[in-house]
């Protein structure tokens, strides 16, 4: 059955997937695992992707509520229905991490399948890991409109198997972010679903970018960007898909979409990379003047960014210390005037105090002078 295909790659377009390529040489050093802050980050970069992706489909949660996510801790804001997209969508991310160590990813209709019964295991009405059993209508509440009529739902098993041997066939000639953009495409305007389509739709794209294994798998995703960027995202897919399933249909406008996000996704990490390094340096200048322990220092730069930092968050940045411990280490930091702890019991959380915050708010402001992550790579390459 037939599925949409990958454009014809211009001069402009290899020119910008060799911006992207010299963008990732860059940022492999900053990222690999001997930086002392890539613990760190990886976490930023996943809780970032889970957020992003359900921040789509409406489930919004906080940026320290997907932070909790990954310590299995309770929100301090999320409603219960987001609450339990973001843990099923954490735990579909989880398991595509763990497949990019695989020496080669040998996909299967089931694993499309448990993916989605991950994330939408909390509502048994939307029929998790089960194909959709019958037509579907993208409907614009809005304008009161069907914005897209997906294939008939007898069709859906066999596109998606088409897909799915589409994936695994050998393809060296279509660069990896190229046939990762066509499986997000395809997934997405097949709709296999009831619900949750969106979401595995991009899940898929981050597993086959995952185990192309040229970043680190948490670098890999272009989820946060995705969110940040909702309208466009749809505005792009709409016009691609001109409304119903039509796989003729050119995909040009798509892929270049896809190619603008991962650079403009990287050259966010970049600056990530280069504000944690440099709030890592004061980070340590603050434990030595406090005569602290160094392992307080990833923790402490973590508050730096900008996040709230919970005994658990402690505990998961410095890896096999006690509960106790933590505790003991963080009002250690409150003492030396660096942290100041909010709420009470299971609430407790500490963040940076008035002092520290404007010292990271100097540090991320000569970052981003170095920076423009909304350029667009094809205006670039043009000079």
């Amino acid at each position: 059955m037939p599925l949409f295909e990958p454009p014809a790659l211009d001069g402009d377009d290899l020119a910008v997937l060799e911006l992207i390529q010299d963008q990732r040489n860059r940022l492999r050093p900053l990222v690999a695992a001997p930086r002392r802050w890539s613990g760190m980050l990886r976490r930023v970069a996943l809780a970032r992707a889970v957020r992003g992706s359900n921040t789509i489909e409406g489930f919004t949660v906080s940026v320290d509520d997907a932070f909790a996510v990954l310590d299995d801790q309770e929100p301090m804001e999320a409603d219960e229905l987001a609450w339990h997209a973001v843990r099923g969508y954490r735990d579909a991310m989880t398991y595509v991490l763990q497949l990019a160590h695989e020496d080669s990813l040998d996909l299967c209709v089931h694993t499309v399948k448990a993916l989605h019964f991950m994330m939408q295991q909390y509502d048994l009405t939307k029929w998790p890991g089960r194909w959709r059993p019958d037509q579907v209508f993208v409907y614009d509440s809005d304008n009161r409109v069907t914005v897209y009529l997906g294939p008939e739902a007898d069709e859906v098993p066999d596109l998606v198997h088409e897909l799915v041997d589409d994936i695994n066939s050998s393809q060296a000639d279509i660069p990896a972010l190229v046939r990762a953009a066509l499986a997000h495409l395809n997934l997405v305007m097949i709709h296999p679903f009831k619900d949750g389509n969106g979401r595995m739709a991009r899940c898929l794209q981050t597993l086959l970018l995952t185990c192309d294994g040229t970043l680190a798998p948490e670098f890999s995703s272009i989820e946060e960007y995705l969110g940040y960027n909702e309208q466009d995202y749809y505005r792009v897919l709409a016009e691609v898909g001109g409304g119903r399933w039509a796989p003729d249909r050119g995909t040009e406008l798509w892929v270049r979409f896809c190619l603008t996000a991962h650079y403009r996704q990287a050259l966010r990490v970049e600056r990530r990379a280069e504000l944690a390094s440099r709030l890592w340096i004061r980070a340590e200048d603050e434990m030595t003047r406090a005569a602290l322990p160094e392992r307080c220092v990833q923790p402490f730069t973590f508050c730096l960014t900008g996040r709230v930092l919970r005994n658990a968050t402690y505990r998961q940045l410095t890896q096999g210390l006690s509960q106790n411990a933590a505790g003991r280490d963080l009002n250690d930091l409150v003492k030396a005037g660096l942290l100041e702890p909010r709420g009470e019991k299971r609430w407790r959380h500490y963040v940076p105090t008035a002092a520290m915050r404007s010292v990271a708010d100097d540090i991320g402001a000569e970052v981003g002078q170095l920076f423009t992550p909304d350029g667009d790579p094809y205006r670039r390459i043009a000079g």
